[in-house]
């Protein structure tokens, strides 16, 4: 048996893929440690396997910068948010949950406006720029946007969120028309259906890769991953400067007086759209405590 670094590209039924240095890719199951420890590998965690070549164990999972519970992916660089500009129209709530969602895991989140060749895309991606956020509008018809997809993909860990019919895959095939065919050619060297039910799986693209989620939308995030209400306000980018400067100490930036978030909204610094999804987030969380839910 021999000791070697890897990544995990792809994870499904117990079985944990890992590709090494050397390209070869070692089909292994997770040390029994982890499961006393209450602890699963993830699909991009760097990790050590003890292997004969063919098959091996995964010994040791290095520390995480962050992780998803769903899609249970580590170590992401971007959460790359796409949503069309109509059919179906934005729901800039959904859009507000994910990168601040994003923001408290220490990822940095991309909203891509998709299907600009059929709508103008400027006020949405106006709304987000003006956020401290990046943002612009795509066209898988026209090529709209593609460099621009491809700079943000580029040499990053990512994964792709966007419910049913906003244009993910075209989206992806505008930026690398070969990607089918490569993500075909994985599956088949890992000897398994690439839409296996609860699979994960890394692809290379653009020097980087992309978690590949079937079946993955929005809504994953959205159910899943609670923001603490103490955490939120950090969790807005256009909200930092402005943190601190209210006149209560207490201020949940959500109409009190001197509330300096609030002004800054009425004074059109922070898009309204924005401060309205913050309250709302805020609403479904100011009961929530974390004690409470831990097990």
């Amino acid at each position: 048996m021999q000791s070697e670094k890897g990544l995990i590209i792809k994870s499904t039924a117990g079985f944990y893929y890992v590709l090494c240095d050397d390209g070869k890719i070692i089909e292994c199951r997770a040390r029994g440690v982890f499961r006393k420890q209450k602890i699963s590998p993830l699909v991009g965690d760097s990790v050590t396997v003890e292997h004969d070549g063919e098959t091996g164990t995964v010994a040791e999972i290095c520390e995480r910068k962050n992780y998803l519970i769903r899609p249970p992916v580590a170590n992401l660089d971007k959460l790359i948010i796409i949503s069309s500009v109509t059919e179906p129209a934005p729901n800039l709530f959904i859009i507000d949950k994910l990168t601040a969602m994003a923001v408290d895991k220490g990822i940095t989140p991309v909203v891509i406006f998709s299907k600009a060749d059929l709508a103008d895309a400027d006020e949405y991606v106006k709304i987000y720029t003006q956020a401290g956020i990046e943002a612009f509008a795509v066209s898988s018809v026209t090529g709209e946007g593609r460099e621009k997809a491809v700079s943000a993909i580029k040499d990053s860990v990512c994964v792709l969120t966007g419910n049913t019919g906003v244009g993910k895959s075209s989206l992806l095939n505008c930026i690398a028309p070969e990607l089918e065919l490569a993500t075909a050619h994985i599956s088949n060297k890992l000897g398994r259906g690439r839409h296996t039910t609860r699979t994960v799986e890394l692809y290379e693209l653009c020097g980087g890769y992309i978690a590949d989620t079937p079946g993955f939308s929005s809504l994953d995030f959205e159910n899943i991953e609670i923001i603490l209400k103490e955490n939120l306000q950090f969790c807005f980018p256009e909200f930092e400067e402005y943190i601190g400067g209210c006149k209560f100490v207490s201020c949940a930036h959500i109409g009190e007086k001197g509330c300096a978030i609030c002004q800054a909204v009425k004074d059109g610094i922070i898009p309204q759209s924005r401060h309205e999804s913050y309250k709302m987030m805020y609403d479904e969380v100011k009961d929530y405590k974390e004690w409470e839910h831990q097990k």
